[in-house]
């Protein structure tokens, strides 16, 4: 059995104060496994992205601990999240969130802006991957939605992250370019990432090997 690579213990998110307080997020236990193709699903508001936030270190738990290949994240100093975030995780928006002045080429290259490993070939050698060869010169503008969303997955591998995090990555695609952002993460799956895709499409939730359902903040057995 694969090694655990995620893994949250009572984990709570709440927002406000006071009489205001609002738990969004309460998970008692929940486990990622390298190699993982992982659907998070449930009503929109019920905490799914939330959840990927808190496992990316984009926010920080308001109870419990987060633990990432056995190291407990939940307690680090901003500095070291920011370079966890960088060189271990990958980020797939909704919103693609591509600088339009830069081309496809140096928007895959952001991640590696603030010092790391990654280089113009392995940029354009993922644009390849991606199937988008041939288009690296290209800005934002010049792109349809799907070929948007493949620069955001290039640019999410640029460091060769541990864990791709997907939140509702065909949510602004029509059906066909939304098949063919699945069929690639499907791809990088079997090529050996793990994956966690939050979502509410359940054509996205089957293409995945497994599901955790949220609402109301809560995994829901069965």
């Amino acid at each position: 059995m694969s090694e655990i690579l995620v893994s949250v213990q009572n984990l709570t998110k709440s927002y406000g104060k006071g009489s205001l307080t609002v738990k969004v997020l309460d998970i008692k236990s929940l486990e990622i496994r390298r190699g993982d193709f992982i659907a998070v699903t449930g009503p929109s508001g019920g905490g799914k992205t939330t959840l990927l936030n808190l496992i990316g270190g984009l926010d920080r738990p308001s109870g419990g601990e987060i633990f990432f290949a056995g190291e407990k994240i939940s307690g680090w100093a901003e500095a070291r999240l920011c370079d966890f975030r960088r060189k271990r995780i990958g980020f797939v928006f909704q919103a693609f969130h591509l600088l339009p002045g830069l081309t496809a080429l140096n928007n895959v290259l952001v991640p590696a802006l603030s010092g790391g490993r990654a280089s113009r070939q392995r940029a354009k050698e993922l644009l390849a991957l991606v199937g988008l060869k041939g288009k690296e010169h290209r800005r934002p503008g010049m792109l349809s939605g799907g070929e948007q969303q493949r620069v955001a997955i290039a640019r999410a591998l640029v460091m060769d992250p541990e864990l791709i995090l997907a939140d509702e990555p065909t949510g602004n695609l029509d059906t066909a370019s939304g098949a063919q952002i699945i069929n690639l993460l499907r791809e990088l799956n079997r090529d050996g990432k793990t994956v966690l895709v939050a979502t509410h499409d359940q054509k996205v939730a089957g293409a995945c090997s497994g599901v955790i359902k949220i609402a109301d903040g809560r995994v829901v057995v069965g």
